[in-house]
């Protein structure tokens, strides 16, 4: 499985809480805090549904 870093880039201030959930669901809970993770379709689901808010980048092994 291929992984991918996740970093918020922008605030969650004045969002719908439920992407303020799937955030915490990521394990992000600040701005500018970055998380590795295994790429799976739930994990990719929820970073479709927050892509806005997010940095991507694939971690090539």
């Amino acid at each position: 499985m291929s992984k991918v870093r996740i970093t918020q880039v922008r605030s969650a201030i004045r969002r719908p809480k439920r992407q303020k959930l799937t955030l915490r669901a990521l394990g992000i809970k600040k701005l500018h805090q970055s998380r590795e993770m295994e790429t799976s379709p739930q994990v990719l689901g929820m970073i479709d549904k927050v892509k806005h808010l997010l940095k991507v980048e694939e971690i090539k092994a």
